[in-house]
């Protein structure tokens, strides 16, 4: 009989086992991640401690501007993002204060934290393939690079330049490769889009499988929530299969749901005690069964649906770089004429 693992009860175990802090004390969160997506653990997390945990939510650049106009004033303590071009973002501005990265060396692989200690990331946001197996066959996808050959045609379904995640594979391209090759690349891309990009990545899933196109770029949790969505959802993602670009190469693409404590955070111990949280074996299980992420720990995974999309070969590129040639990716988009 196989063990069944359920999140839910080790978090509530874990509330049990762990000796709460005697005083009374605050923590104030900035979150770009939907409450639904983080709320459940702070909850955990201050129910452990005895504190309060603050949430405040929004868009990732509305944060970073909001800490920016606060300054010294801000009461944030800890910034949440869903993608670490804006955590790069973040420490560029100068509003994140470096913390010991030995305290976490066993907890993330050294590519998915700053080298220097200013964020860390906590699940995994992987770039692939989504493709129709009645048009399209396995072994006729490979990588990311050869979505620009001919064969592609007016076949491909992505969303807008102007979204994070194209602009982080765009950014890791040219870390791999340079800017001329990927200016190149992004140029012959955009010559083989189905149509103007448009909607989010579960629109692209829905394009597959309604044959406006045969395949689409998109971040694997979308197609994940859409089988464990509504009937309409489910029917269009059971018509379409995940694919693994670059599995002969470098891997493919990860981007991160990553943390950092802020400058001028008043409550520094705690919301060191945070990230030490969400690094537990419990919270990390709870990314893959709220919202499909991977867990940036190994070994963690438990989801049905994570687990039959098999293993896979990630980038080892260290996310860093995805926030180093930001701007550079959004230029190289802008000529190609990625709309």
């Amino acid at each position: 009989m196989k063990f069944k693992f359920n999140p839910a009860f080790y978090l509530v175990l874990c509330a049990i086992i762990i000796s709460p802090t005697q005083a009374s004390d605050e923590l104030n969160v900035y979150s770009a991640r939907k409450e639904a997506y983080i709320k459940p653990l702070l909850d955990q997390f201050a129910h452990i401690h005895n504190v309060q945990v603050n949430l405040v939510t929004s868009k990732a650049d509305a944060l970073i501007q909001r800490l920016i106009g606060e300054g010294k004033n801000t009461p944030a303590d800890v910034l949440i993002t869903v993608d670490a071009g804006r955590l790069h973002r973040a420490r560029q501005a100068d509003l994140l204060q470096p913390i010991d990265t030995s305290r976490f060396a066993n907890a993330a692989p050294s590519q998915f934290q700053d080298p220097e200690g200013y964020w860390f990331g906590l699940s995994l946001r992987a770039r692939t393939l989504v493709y129709h197996p009645q048009r399209v066959t396995a072994q006729q996808l490979s990588d990311y690079e050869s979505l620009a050959d001919a064969q592609w045609k007016k076949r491909i379904c992505v969303r807008s330049s102007n979204n994070i995640y194209n602009q982080s594979l765009v950014a890791s391209m040219i870390a791999h490769h340079g800017g001329e090759a990927t200016q190149q690349w992004a140029k012959q891309l955009v010559n083989n889009f189905a149509r103007n990009p448009q909607g989010g990545d579960r629109d692209q899933i829905k394009a597959v499988a309604a044959g406006l196109c045969d395949i689409a770029l998109v971040n694997s949790y979308y197609l994940g929530g859409m089988l464990n969505g509504s009937d309409a959802e489910q029917a269009a993602a059971r018509q379409v299969k995940l694919f693994w670009p670059n599995q002969n190469g470098r891997g493919a693409h990860m981007n991160i749901s990553g943390i950092a404590v802020t400058k001028y955070a008043n409550n520094l111990p705690l919301a060191i005690q945070l990230i030490e949280f969400l690094y537990t074996d419990a919270a990390q299980a709870w990314y893959g069964d709220a919202n499909m992420e991977y867990p940036v720990r190994k070994g963690i995974t438990t989801n049905p649906i994570l687990l039959s999309w098999g293993d896979y070969k990630a980038d080892n590129l260290p996310l860093k770089q995805l926030g180093t040639h930001n701007a550079e990716a959004v230029k190289i988009m802008d000529r190609a004429g990625w709309k």
